[in-house]
């Protein structure tokens, strides 16, 4: 019994040590063998120079020419609201109207006081002619007069001054009052705000301050909006931001369908008025890296079997300004070498590629996304 266990103890090793010289030659076989990697699939554009005009992009907020938020002037209770929220009103139109019932009593008295007293220095005048009174006397009556004038025309002004009426033509905001209130001097009404034209507000680097000129061109797009609007930059502010180093710059548009609000998120683009001959390539082509930005170009590359095969070798390149879909190379491409446009984040120097490029990647300076 035990013999036998010994024999199918011996065979089974026996099998394993066979099966284990034999994978053992395999893997030394597939050891000396050359390994080649097999090919990436890329898509490739081959590089042309175009005409560039150099733009600068930066990020811009809507401002009212005119905006304000219409306050009380004076204290006093709300009689009576004349607008409705969101409407356009135009310029001197009344809006809210307070209380004067007061202000006409006491405007009363001081006319009845105006008169009188306009009635004393008639007489007084006719007195000072015939000498009767003296000159100090006239003049006391004068005073008096004009006092009294001028205490009226107080009372006329705080009852203008209760009727708030709209200081420019624009659109009106949500109305923050109701009638019966009681408004403290100060208290907002309502926002008015006049949408055409808008200003946009934005910043520069300084560096790029003496590059711009007022009256150069600027458009504006709204983020998840097909709408861009064109403008001109009328101010560049003097001053330079001692914190971001930056430069406050103001564009005019108009806005007659009113497509701009103010304080709107706008993405704006200075438009360069020189252009100069660039190599333009789509955005996926490069290789972005904190040691240096490169490209990839396809080229026949020798193997260590000294075979030729289709290959990837990385250039690094300068790059200039975006423009839609596009980023300007200014050195490291040559105009008809082949660039690899997508599929660059797989590769590394000397790769094996296979080209497919019956889809490509955008490559528009002007793109329009469909579901913008």
């Amino acid at each position: 019994m035990r013999k036998r266990l010994f024999i199918t103890l011996g065979l089974f090793l026996a099998l394993v040590g066979a099966l284990g010289l034999l994978k053992y030659r395999q893997i030394k076989i597939a050891m000396s063998m050359p390994w080649t990697q097999p090919p990436e699939a890329v898509t490739t554009v081959v590089a042309k120079e175009e005409s560039w005009v150099a733009s600068q992009s930066a990020i811009g907020t809507v401002v009212a020419v005119h905006g304000v938020t219409l306050s009380a002037d004076l204290p006093g209770k709300v009689s009576q609201i004349t607008f409705d929220s969101g409407r356009w009103v135009k310029e001197g139109e009344v809006l809210v109207r307070l209380d004067t019932v007061q202000e006409q009593a006491q405007l009363a008295a001081a006319e009845a006081q105006y008169d009188l007293a306009k009635m004393n220095l008639d007489r007084a005048k006719e007195l000072s002619q015939k000498q009767v009174i003296s000159q100090a006397e006239y003049d006391n009556w004068e005073a008096q007069a004009k006092t009294a004038e001028a205490t009226a025309e107080s009372y006329r002004a705080a009852i203008s001054r209760k009727t708030i009426r709209a200081p420019f033509s624009g659109i009106l905001g949500i109305r923050q009052v109701s009638v019966g209130q009681y408004l403290a001097g100060g208290d907002p009404i309502v926002p008015l705000q006049s949408l055409d034209p808008v200003y946009v507000n934005f910043d520069v680097p300084q560096q790029a301050m003496n590059s711009l000129r007022v009256g150069d061109e600027v458009r504006v797009s709204v983020e998840g909006d097909s709408l861009t609007v064109d403008g001109k930059i009328t101010a560049i502010n003097s001053l330079v931001d001692e914190g971001t180093r930056n430069v406050e710059v103001q564009a005019s548009f108009k806005n007659s369908k009113q497509s701009l609000r103010p304080g709107m998120f706008v993405e704006v683009q200075v438009m360069g008025k020189n252009a100069s001959t660039v190599i333009a390539l789509p955005v996926s082509a490069i290789n972005y890296a904190p040691y240096g930005d490169s490209v990839f170009i396809v080229e026949d590359v020798t193997g260590q079997d000294g075979k030729t095969y289709k290959g990837v070798r990385q250039q690094f390149v300068k790059l200039g300004s975006g423009r839609g879909d596009q980023v300007a190379v200014l050195s490291g491409v040559k105009p008809g070498e082949e660039i690899v446009s997508s599929g660059v984040f797989k590769l590394r120097p000397g790769a094996a590629v296979e080209v497919n490029n019956s889809v490509q990647p955008s490559n528009n300076p002007e793109p329009k996304p469909e579901d913008s």
